[in-house]
C-alpha cells in the first residue's frame, strides 16, 4: 500500500502508544520489530531519513570482532557471533558469509601463532557453527591468492569467516517487518520534547514534511537515537563518539579476492570486495563536532590508503582512486581512557525516569539482541500479558520477498524508484539513491543517474519543475560532501 503521511498523523495521536521510539537507525528499527511482534502499540520518528545517521555508514559487516579476543572480551565475541548466524538465517538476503585473509608478519604485533589459535577460538565461540572453517596459509599459499601483497617478513596468514550485509537496507527491512505488524514509521518527524503526565509520557513531534505539530501520547519512550542521544534532558546517557570512515574504489584498482585484514599499530583496517568495488576502512578516531556535520577529511583518506598502500605496494593508490566515501559515528559510551578503538562495543539498557528507556552502545550485528532486552525491559514496566520475543525465529521478509532488497545495489531502472518512493518512505532524491538503492556510492556515473532517478521521482510523486532543481541540488550538497577527499 501506498504511505500516506495524513493517515499517519493521525494514527500516531488517535490513541496513547505502548511505546514511542525515537530514532530510525538499526537500534531502533530492531525494537519497532520486536514490540510490535510482541503486540504493543508502536511508534516511530526519526528527524531526518530513515538509517540516515550511523546505520548507513558502517563497514556493512556482520561479524564478531576478532580482534576483540586479543582485548579478552569473550561474551562480546560469543553473543555477536551467535547474532551474525542468526542474521543469515533470518535475513539469508542480506548476509553473505565472506572469507577474509589476515597476513601475519615477523615482529609485529599479531604474529601468525597467535592468529592460528585466535580465529579457532573464534570457530569455538560461533558454537562450532561459524560462516566456514578457518584455515592457515603459508607465505606462498598467501601470495597465490594476493600476487600484490607485501612480501617483506610475511610469515604467512589465517582465512577466516564473517559476513557481508547492507546496512541501510537492514534497517529498511526490519521496518517493513514492524509495519507488517503494525508498527507506524515516520521519517522527517523530530522529536522535540516529552513531559511525564501521569502514567503517559506527552511528546512534541514536528512533521517537517507537513508542517504539522503532533501530540503523541505513549506509556513508554525509547531514546534511540545514536549519536543524538545524550541530547535529550531525560537522558542518562554520555557518550564518546568516534568517526569511522570508509572509501570505496573500484575494484580493478585492488582485485582482492576476499576480504583482507590490515594492521597497523594497535589498529586494524579492511579492504571489503564488494561487487565491481571495494571498500576500504575504517578510521577510528575522537570525534565533537555535531552528528550531522561529520564528514571525510583529507587526513582521513591519507591515512586510510596510507595503510593499504603500505600492504600493497604496487596498488599505488591515490585519493583520485577513491570514487567514494562516507562518515559515520560510533555512538560509544563514554570512557575518556584510552584510544578510541580499545572503548568496549557493548550496549547500555537504562530507564532513569519510569517509562523512558535509554538505549545506546553496541554493534550492528547484535541490534536483534538490543532490542530483545530493550523490549524485555519495556515488557517488565508495561506489565500485562506480553508476548515472548519471536525476532530469532521470524523471516525478516514475509514469503513475497522483500523486492529490490539486496548486498548489491539493484539494477538502475524506474522500479526501485517507485517502490521506494510508494512502500519504503523515500520523499527525497537522496533517500534513493544513497540509502534505499546504494547507486551514489557504487556507481561512478552516479551524478548522471541522479538526474534520471530525479525525472522518475518527479513523476511518481508530482514534483514540478522547481522542486525537482532543488532536489538535483541537495543532492549535489551530498555529493559534494562525500566526494570531497581530494
Amino acid at each position: 500500500m501506498d504511505l500516506d503521511r495524513a493517515e499517519l498523523d493521525k494514527q500516531l495521536t488517535a490513541e496513547a502508544l505502548d511505546v514511542l521510539i525515537v530514532g530510525g537507525g538499526i537500534v531502533g528499527a530492531g525494537i519497532a520489530r520486536d514490540a510490535a511482534m510482541r503486540g504493543l502499540r508502536v511508534g516511530l520518528v526519526e528527524q531526518f531519513d530513515l538509517a540516515s545517521g550511523t546505520s548507513s555508514r558502517s563497514s556493512r559487516l556482520l561479524h564478531g570482532g576478532l580482534r576483540y579476543l586479543a582485548q579478552g572480551r569473550l561474551g562480546l565475541v560469543y553473543e555477536a557471533s551467535r547474532e551474525k548466524r542468526i542474521l543469515c538465517r533470518i535475513a539469508p538476503h542480506l548476509a553473505e558469509p565472506l572469507p577474509f585473509l589476515f597476513p601475519a608478519y615477523r615482529g609485529t604485533r599479531w604474529p601468525l601463532w597467535q592468529l592460528r589459535i585466535g580465529v579457532k577460538l573464534y570457530d569455538l565461540l560461533c558454537g562450532g557453527r561459524n560462516l566456514g572453517p578457518s584455515t592457515s596459509l603459508g607465505p606462498d599459499d598467501l601470495a597465490r591468492l594476493l600476487p600484490d601483497i607485501r612480501r617483506e617478513d610475511l610469515s604467512g596468514a589465517v582465512r577466516y569467516y564473517d559476513g557481508l550485509t547492507n546496512d541501510a537496507r537492514l534497517v529498511l527491512d526490519t521496518l517493513h517487518s514492524a509495519r507488517r505488524y503494525g508498527a507506524m514509521v515516520m521519517n522527517y518527524a523530530r522529536f522535540e520534547r516529552a513531559e511525564p503526565k501521569g502514567n503517559r509520557w506527552q511528546c512534541d513531534v514536528h512533521d517537517d514534511l507537513s508542517g504539522r505539530p503532533l501530540c503523541i501520547a505513549a506509556r513508554s519512550v525509547v531514546n534511540a537515537a545514536g549519536p543524538w542521544a545524550a541530547a535529550f534532558p531525560q537522558s542518562s546517557l554520555r557518550l564518546r563518539p568516534t568517526k569511522g570512515v570508509h572509501l570505496v574504489i573500484d575494484r580493478q584498482r585492488l582485485p582482492v579476492p576476499d576480504a583482507v585484514v590490515m594492521g597497523e599499530g594497535g589498529r586494524i583496517l579492511f579492504a571489503i570486495p564488494w561487487g565491481e568495488r571495494v571498500i576500504l576502512g575504517t578510521t577510528d578516531t575522537d570525534y565533537d563536532g555535531p552528528p550531522q556535520a561529520v564528514r571525510t577529511e583529507p587526513a582521513d583518506v591519507q591515512y586510510i590508503l596510507g595503510v593499504v598502500n603500505a600492504s600493497f605496494p604496487a596498488a599505488k593508490l591515490r585519493a583520485a582512486d577513491v570514487l567514494r566515501s562516507w562518515a559515520g559515528l560510533r555512538p560509544l559510551i563514554a570512557d575518556r581512557r584510552g584510544r578510541p578503538s580499545d572503548i568496549s562495543r557493548r550496549h547500555v539498557i537504562r530507564m532513569p525516569q519510569p517509562g523512558w528507556l535509554d538505549v545506546a552502545g553496541g554493534k550492528l550485528t547484535t541490534y536483534r539482541l538490543i532490542a530483545e532486552q530493550a523490549v524485555d525491559r519495556l515488557a517488565r514496566y508495561l506489565g500485562g500479558p506480553v508476548a515472548r520475543c519471536r525476532t530469532a525465529e521470524e523471516p525478516l521478509c514475509d514469503a513475497g520477498g522483500c523486492p529490490y532488497s539486496g548486498i548489491l545495489p539493484p539494477a538502475v531502472g524506474p522500479e526501485p524508484v517507485q517502490y521506494a518512493c510508494r512502500q519504503e518512505w523515500a520523499v527525497h532524491l537522496d533517500d534513493v539513491m544513497v540509502r534505499r538503492t546504494s547507486w551514489h556510492y557504487y556507481h561512478a556515473d552516479a551524478a548522471e543517474i541522479a538526474r534520471q532517478a530525479a525525472a522518475w521521482m518527479a513523476e511518481i510523486l508530482g514534483w514540478d519543475a522547481a522542486r525537482r532543481q532543488a532536489e538535483l541540488a541537495r543532492y549535489e550538497e551530498v555529493e559534494s560532501g562525500e566526494r570531497g577527499v581530494g
